[in-house]
């Protein structure tokens, strides 16, 4: 009887051992998995444009924009603007960094109205623009459009008025 009382004995433990092996694992890919899936940063970078010299962009390369009646103090271009002028949104655990001339000082963010965070430069919310379409581009420049002005910014933080 007794080997019968081992026999039973052992194949659970050997089912335990495996179970915990087989926990661990999962535990370890969940961590790992959790870690992959931390949002990554905002980069805010510089690009040179014909006419207005150095620009801010953003990570693709596409032009970012301020809006004179957001005033440095809040983001204002919200509904109907901010489908024209997608504001640059930060995800919960992202912050902006900085490439190329931009000054790691001047970056921030905002509450968003729509929810979230807008990266800041200057305390400028920051915009792209749809009608921009690739890289480089900068059609939205100077231009008057959903309530106010629109203009680019130097990686001094200075907003370039040139048209």
């Amino acid at each position: 009887m007794r080997k019968s009382s081992m026999r039973k004995i052992g194949v659970p433990a050997a089912a335990t051992v495996v179970l915990l092996a087989t926990a661990a694992g999962a535990v370890a890919a969940s961590s790992s998995s959790i870690s992959a899936a931390r949002p990554a940063a905002v980069k805010i970078s510089t690009r040179t444009l014909p006419k207005l010299g150095v620009v801010l962009v953003d990570s693709t390369g596409r032009t970012l924009y301020m809006f004179v009646p957001d005033q440095r103090r809040r983001v204002t271009c919200v509904g109907t603007c901010a489908v024209v002028w997608p504001p640059v949104k930060l995800a919960k655990g992202q912050k902006p960094i900085a490439a190329g001339k931009v000054k790691l000082s001047l970056l921030g963010s905002d509450p968003n109205p729509a929810g979230g965070r807008v990266v800041t430069y200057n305390k400028w919310p920051l915009y792209t623009y749809v009608a921009d379409t690739k890289p480089g581009q900068a059609t939205g420049q100077a231009l008057k459009l959903n309530g106010g002005l629109w203009y680019v910014l130097a990686p001094s933080g200075k907003v370039i008025r040139t048209k």
